[in-house]
């Protein structure tokens, strides 16, 4: 694979002279175009030690508007970071639409060490690699730019590299030990690096192999790659946008010749199997609030001892309860453990961002709660339901969203899902009687109201969601929320009990 990478291939300072006004006046001109794009470019740069990674990354900030560029370098994980999933810091930095992000040491980085350093088996290795492909494939179904680059050196070239670096004082701190570690195990890397490029290649994020031996053809292969791609994504997207338009356009005025659907009979739900005649006495009411604060609060300081993170979702009918559901759970919590996310319509800084994007930054440290109020599951509700994004990125969110949970679980977080479930007259009841109540009118909406009149359609988007979202490790819970204090109990009973399960599994792990 890396033969073609070892030829010796050379750039004249002259040639590299008359190439450079013109190509990098091309490249800002494309910046400036790609500030008005609706994607982000992600860069990538892998590689051998020495081969030009950092020196690529600098003059791409040389060269273009640094304001309008990320760069982002990885090395071991900190406190903060390691006490989240593996992921979460790459999401975090992420360029948002319209901007450039550069990543060195990315989310290769561990994987390949691990494999060449012995701390990893073939299929463990292999294993290492989904994660980053689906990471990607999300990226770029949203319509993200991702470039990579393995910046490569014979072992003789990366012998002499660090020996020229070495020799200069200005340049001797780039060498380090490790560097001369990783020197001695080059045959490793490379085999390593030739598996990891291979089956992370796809159409849709495909690994550029450089010859790095000489600056000048290094750079100028990395600049023109980058050129080439970023406005031929601008093109597609062009003209994506106008056959997208212009099959809007044609459908116009059709409507009235459109055939008509039979009307097909409402099709029982999950949702319609619930008994909502479920209820509980005011009396065993207090009693049950009060025992299950009581488990929850000593469950939950358990936890934190034992850097067991906790992420609750509430998904559920306007006026189903959702709120004070979530008030008498905190209840039984220390406002310093945990923080409640209400989620709305994204702002300007969200919707710059990939979907996933406000959700993962939200996922806290090691030992704390944290509840969404409404969720990631808007995508497949709300957006599907009001036509706010295409069915088929509504579609392809399950996937998303699973691998998404999998990755809270996987790394240790007990992840519960709520849907607070009422019956259409128990809501029309709700939403009158918080009209006529002064400190409860302003969460009676007309959104509310046109929400209810899609009552149907909701409903079979909700059972479609559970259909393809509960899993093994994050199902959902269906709460009948006619009764407020039978729901309330319900998903305080859920929460604790998941807790202690979760507490009884470490226990078990550590004997």
């Amino acid at each position: 694979m890396f033969e073609a990478a070892e030829l010796g291939r050379k750039i004249s300072r002259e040639e590299f002279d008359a190439l450079a006004p013109s190509l990098r006046t091309e490249l800002l001109d494309l910046q400036q175009q790609l500030r008005e794009a609706d994607f982000p470019v992600v860069i990538v740069f892998a590689g051998v030690d020495g081969a030009g990674k950092n020196e690529s990354v600098n003059l791409i900030n040389e060269w273009l508007d640094p304001r309008w560029i990320v760069t982002r370098a990885y090395g071991k994980p900190s406190d903060e970071e390691a006490e989240r999933p593996t992921f979460w810091r790459f999401w975090r930095d992420l360029p948002p639409k319209g901007k450039i992000g550069l990543f060195l040491s990315s989310w290769y980085h561990d994987p390949l060490i691990a494999r060449v350093h012995g701390h990893a088996s073939a299929i463990e290795f292999d294993e290492s690699l989904r994660p980053i492909i689906r990471f990607e494939k999300t990226l770029a179904d949203e319509g993200a730019l991702i470039l990579k680059f393995w910046m490569h050196l014979s072992r003789p070239a990366q012998k002499k590299r660090l020996k020229s670096l070495e020799k200069e004082p200005l340049t001797a701190w780039q060498v380090t030990e490790t560097d001369w570690k990783h020197y001695e195990l080059y045959d490793k890397f490379v085999a390593t690096a030739e598996q990891m490029i291979m089956q992370t290649s796809k159409g849709h994020a495909s690994w550029r192999i450089v010859e790095g031996a000489d600056s000048r053809y290094r750079s100028a292969v990395v600049l023109q790659t980058i050129k080439e791609a970023i406005a031929g994504h601008l093109a597609t997207r062009a003209a994506a946008s106008k056959i997208a338009a212009e099959l809007k356009q044609a459908t116009r005025g059709t409507d009235e010749q459109a055939v008509v659907p039979v009307a097909l009979p409402p099709q029982p739900t999950i949702l319609s199997s619930l008994d909502m005649s479920q209820d509980i006495d005011s009396a065993v009411y207090a009693q049950a609030l009060q025992e299950q604060r009581a488990r929850l609060a000593h469950l939950y300081r358990a936890a934190i001892e034992a850097k067991l993170s906790t992420v609750l979702v509430f998904e559920g009918w306007d006026a189903a309860g959702k709120g004070g559901a979530i008030r008498r759970l905190t209840n039984a919590l220390n406002a310093r453990d945990y923080q409640v996310i209400p989620i709305a319509a994204p702002t300007e800084e969200e919707r710059a961002q990939h979907y996933l994007w406000r959700f993962w930054r939200h996922i806290a440290r090691a030992g704390r709660v944290t509840v969404f109020d409404r969720s990631w599951y808007g995508r497949v509700l709300v957006e599907r339901v009001e036509g706010f994004c295409s069915e088929e990125a509504w579609r392809r969110a399950y996937n998303e969203i699973n691998d998404f949970e999998e990755q809270l679980t996987r790394h240790g977080i007990v992840l519960c899902k709520f849907w607070l479930h009422i019956t259409s007259e128990e809501q029309l009841a709700r939403f009158k009687a918080r009209g006529e109540i002064d400190y409860k009118k302003w969460k009676l909406t007309d959104e509310d109201w046109r929400n209810r009149s899609k009552w149907g359609e909701y409903e079979q988007a909700v059972n479609e969601m559970v259909e393809r979202s509960s899993t093994r490790t994050a199902p959902w819970t269906l709460v009948e929320a006619n009764s407020k204090a039978y729901a309330r109990v319900k998903v305080m009973n859920t929460v604790a009990n998941a807790l202690e399960h979760a507490l009884e599994r470490l226990e078990k792990h550590k004997k």
